[in-house]
């Protein structure tokens, strides 16, 4: 089967979709498919095709979800897009966040073949849908098939556009994530290594949760340390954490993936406590393959990786308090620790590449066999007229 992956994001930058994206393609190579990739690119990278991965369109920051997503408006990869499908050949093209501009949506313009889209997203509302549906709704009858990665993000696009949606969730690479993995040396003197992962200076992250968390934690753990693996600026903690005794705190800044893993060998407990618009708990999942006991707030996307008491701690959003009595817990009943451990050690392993992988493709299956009875004809705006099928 030949295959187009396409992700409305800079492919330069990392992301959970551009990471989704990357880890399908290696996947479906793996299992004997053809792909392809179509991005945004950056100035500094500029467009280009090296053949697997085209980079089109000049992306620009735009704050979306409490993050920054790069995305490109440029009109001119209109024609290019147009050009590359039509030399493509694709069975199948599978858009993620496929009614983003501009590349999605270019690509749903001009596609003549099988479109699925994987919706990623979850948040309260967008308006972006609301305000272009009248149009929104013409690309999205071009998709032959929906794909949400959660029920939070399956909940979210079909409050705007109703359709059968199946769940098939992020994936993660267990040969990476595992109990074997090699610590950090300095973090293993004796102390009790609280873990948090993530870009810590954006509010939804809830990192200033278990800041105001840690006095309560060293209470009962005097050797309790912090370790903070993730771009943000320390600085803004700085004040709070000497007025209240918590001199034990590690920022490590950006640390590249293949150092990752590391980190959760060498922690005791990993916290996340997003407030919430999380339409997936992908770093829960990298804790719980590499056997570390997860406390996480209780938001849509989190609550659906994690059974409280049962392979995790859920702890309500926003509340300093519940999340230190959960790390507490976690930190002092070796029972309980050990049975939520073996408990996400099984729950991980439908997470998988693989696993999804397959699940995807039998997806891709069920659509294309679902297009052989012939091509649908669909009038655009402005007259533009295509099919599909």
């Amino acid at each position: 089967m030949k295959i187009l992956l396409v992700s409305p994001f800079d492919i330069g930058h990392p992301g959970g979709v551009n990471e989704h994206v990357l880890q399908l393609d290696r996947q479906f190579q793996a299992m004997g498919h053809a792909t392809r990739i179509l991005a945004a690119t950056s100035m500094d990278a500029g467009e280009l095709d090296d053949g697997h991965v085209y980079r089109l369109g000049m992306a620009m920051p735009l704050p979306s979800n409490g993050s920054t997503a790069r995305i490109t408006f440029s009109p001119f990869v209109l024609h290019k897009v147009k050009a590359f499908l039509d030399a493509g050949g694709f069975d199948v093209i599978h858009l993620h966040e496929p009614l983003t501009p501009m590349l999605p949506l270019a690509t749903l313009l001009h596609s003549r073949t099988v479109n699925v889209g994987t919706f990623h997203a979850a948040r309260s509302s967008n308006l972006w849908y609301h305000y272009t549906k009248a149009i929104i709704d013409l690309f999205f009858a071009k998709l032959d098939a929906v794909i949400a990665v959660s029920e939070a993000s399956r909940s979210f696009v079909d409050e705007y556009f109703p359709a059968d949606f199946q769940i098939i969730p992020n994936g993660i690479s267990l040969a990476d994530y595992r109990r074997d993995v090699e610590p950090i040396p300095e973090l293993m003197d004796g102390r009790r290594n609280i873990l948090f992962v993530g870009r810590y200076n954006e509010p939804r992250k809830g990192f200033r949760y278990l800041v105001r968390a840690m006095p309560m934690i060293l209470g009962q753990f005097s050797n309790a340390r912090l370790v903070v693996v993730g771009n943000g600026d320390p600085s803004r903690y700085e004040r709070f954490l000497e007025q209240n005794g918590v001199s034990d705190v590690l920022f490590t800044g950006f640390v590249p993936y293949e150092m990752l893993p590391r980190y959760y060998a060498s922690a005791d407990v990993f916290c996340a406590p997003s407030t919430g618009r999380e339409s997936f708990g992908l770093i829960l999942l990298e804790g719980m393959a590499s056997g570390v006991p997860v406390v996480a707030a209780a938001n849509s996307g989190y609550s659906a990786v994690i059974d409280n008491g049962v392979n995790g701690v859920l702890t309500p959003p926003k509340d300093e308090h519940a999340l230190a009595m959960g790390i507490v817990r976690v930190l002092a009943d070796a029972e309980f620790r050990q049975r939520i451990v073996s408990n996400a050690n099984e729950h991980v392993k439908q997470f998988d590449w693989p696993v999804v992988a397959e699940r995807v493709m039998a997806v891709y299956e069920r659509a294309i066999s679902s297009n052989r009875a012939g091509p649908v004809q669909r009038v655009w705006p402005l007259g533009i007229a295509g099919t599909r099928g």
